[in-house]
């Protein structure tokens, strides 16, 4: 692989984090301020986001790759399944764990992604276990004890339910990651994000329809968040995360992504006012330390 194309693919994912953690934070003030919900915006945003995808590559490439994906059955049942269990189950979890929790740590939860693609990888035999490994293991636990606890084991200072929202898109993100890879050998990044947003954003309309919202009723300001969320923490980030797939590895894209949680956390500190621990602070580090662990590997060991 040339070196043009792994820059663009590192330009890719660091810029499409950035978006995506910003985004975070821009949502949980949404939840805040507003009377939207989590149903609402991730149903909002996927369809908007998909369509706007799929419009992009009607008018700038191979428009057949648009219907073509729908006549090979096999790729037509993989772009449901990367829809409903992919998109949907990263965005839905995201949003949950950000609206009962805070989107610092709904995004550092989150990042325990690359780790559960690691797990997988071995399980798999499509890597070998390392020192640097077992350590990246350690710095994962040491980040969700501090983070979760604030160093006090008595009692832990987020709610439980952001937390298994967390672990949860922590899941999603890897299988969204993993399953990814087959798709893009066929066919444009475009096409498949744009598919599988609006795939994800049609089966959660069926339980909560998204124009059951009273839009007189919102502001500019909220309009503003809106348009933000959907075409830059959305569109732009899901759109370029997945076309860094193109020339880096899945590992490598889930790790070299660690702007995501950093954005996450300063936005959330220093915009939102959101109280965060000394410990919290250390879990932070821990967690930013072992994605840059793993990103710093010289190559790719999946076979």
């Amino acid at each position: 692989m040339d070196k043009a194309a792994r820059r663009k693919g590192l330009f890719l994912v660091t810029t499409g984090a950035l978006f995506w953690g910003i985004s975070g934070t821009v949502s949980k003030r949404l939840f805040q301020q507003t009377a939207i919900d989590v149903n609402w915006l991730v149903t909002t945003r996927l369809l908007i986001a998909g369509i706007l995808l799929l419009t992009v590559h009607f008018l700038a490439k191979d428009r057949s790759q648009i219907i073509g994906v729908w006549k090979n059955r096999r790729s037509a049942i993989q772009l449901i399944v990367f829809g409903l269990v992919g998109m949907l189950s990263v965005q839905y979890t995201y949003m949950a764990s950000i609206q009962h929790g805070n989107a610092a740590v709904a995004t550092l939860l989150q990042y325990l992604a690359p780790v559960m693609i690691i797990i997988y990888l071995i399980l798999r035999r499509q890597m070998t276990l390392t020192l640097k490994d077992l350590v990246s293991v350690l710095l994962a636990a040491a980040g969700c004890f501090f983070l979760l606890t604030n160093g006090s084991i008595s009692g832990i200072s987020v709610p439980p339910t952001a937390i298994v929202w967390g672990i949860l898109s922590g899941i999603a993100l890897a299988f969204y990651t993993l399953y990814a890879v087959p798709l893009l050998k066929q066919y444009d990044s475009l096409v498949i994000v744009g598919w599988a947003m609006i795939i994800g954003g049609l089966g959660l309309s069926l339980i909560h329809p998204p124009w059951q919202m009273d839009f007189r009723s919102l502001s500019i300001g909220t309009y503003l968040y809106l348009i933000f969320v959907i075409l830059f923490g959305t569109m732009l980030a899901f759109w370029f995360y997945i076309e860094s797939l193109q020339s880096l590895t899945p590992k490598e894209t889930s790790l070299l992504s660690s702007i995501e949680p950093l954005a996450a956390v300063i936005t959330t500190v220093f915009w939102l006012k959101e109280p965060f621990g000394s410990f919290q602070w250390l879990g932070t580090a821990c967690i930013i330390g072992l994605i840059l662990v793993l990103a710093w590997s010289k190559k790719p060991r999946i076979s």
